[in-house]
């Protein structure tokens, strides 16, 4: 908890790129994502896997994936301790080796403040790699008050259209998030929050303008190549 509150610092809530603030996001040119797929029945081993597509037209031009050893025991809430060590090496194997390709802004399969302490797995690969971080979760979690409840899947429903969003605001007030219907072939929901050097308006914006399927391209591609780098 002390070093997630020290690290937490650091994470800063707002734009910092001028291609950010930009309608069409005019000087991004390249997107990551990132993903960690485990082997069947054996926690401790898995696939990272780091990709990095052009923008806008989200072609694959860099990928790793490779078998590591994961260490540390999953506690809730501390995921970000047994995942980021390895996703934190793919990236700075990236600078090392294709520095020219390194990503302007990181896609996460994870949450950022969305976090009961508000500093989940985005955020955390965010400011130990200092590059903006965007958190992409598939499933709500539930945080200050925020529960799958019959009024939460009334809002849900009422996403008609890709796009939509509507915040989640907590008991506490904040809005820890948003949730995003990013296409209209599905109805699932996506949960968008801040990582780092992002601000919550553009990391919506910028989640749905890589989504040609429900999960934006850059986590896609990375969970497609890692699972089947483990397939083989």
């Amino acid at each position: 908890r002390r070093e997630q509150a020290r690290l937490k610092a650091s994470v800063v809530e707002e734009d910092t790129e001028q291609w950010q603030k930009d309608p069409h996001f005019s000087g991004l040119q390249r997107v990551g994502g990132v993903d960690l797929s485990y082997v069947k029945g054996d926690e401790s081993r898995a696939c990272a896997s780091l990709v990095v597509l052009s923008f806008p037209a989200l072609e694959v031009l860099y990928q790793d994936c490779r078998m590591v050893a994961v260490t540390a025991p999953y506690v809730a809430g501390f995921l970000a301790f047994r995942e980021v060590p390895v996703l934190l090496q793919a990236v700075q194997r990236l600078q090392q080796e294709e520095p020219q390709l390194q990503p302007q802004v990181l896609l996460v399969d994870g949450n950022g403040l969305l976090h009961p302490r508000g500093f989940g797995t985005a955020c955390h690969l965010g400011v130990l790699t200092d590059l903006p971080c965007i958190g992409v979760a598939k499933n709500l979690l539930h945080v200050d008050g925020l529960v799958r409840d019959e009024l939460h899947r009334e809002q849900v429903r009422s996403l008609q259209r890709s796009g939509e969003t509507f915040p989640l605001t907590g008991t506490s007030g904040k809005v820890l998030g948003m949730v995003l219907r990013s296409c209209s072939s599905s109805s699932r929901p996506l949960y968008v929050s801040v990582g780092h050097r992002v601000s919550l308006g553009t990391a919506v914006r910028l989640v749905r303008a890589c989504c040609r399927f429900r999960i934006p391209e850059p986590i896609r591609q990375a969970d497609i190549r890692s699972r089947e780098y483990l397939r083989k």
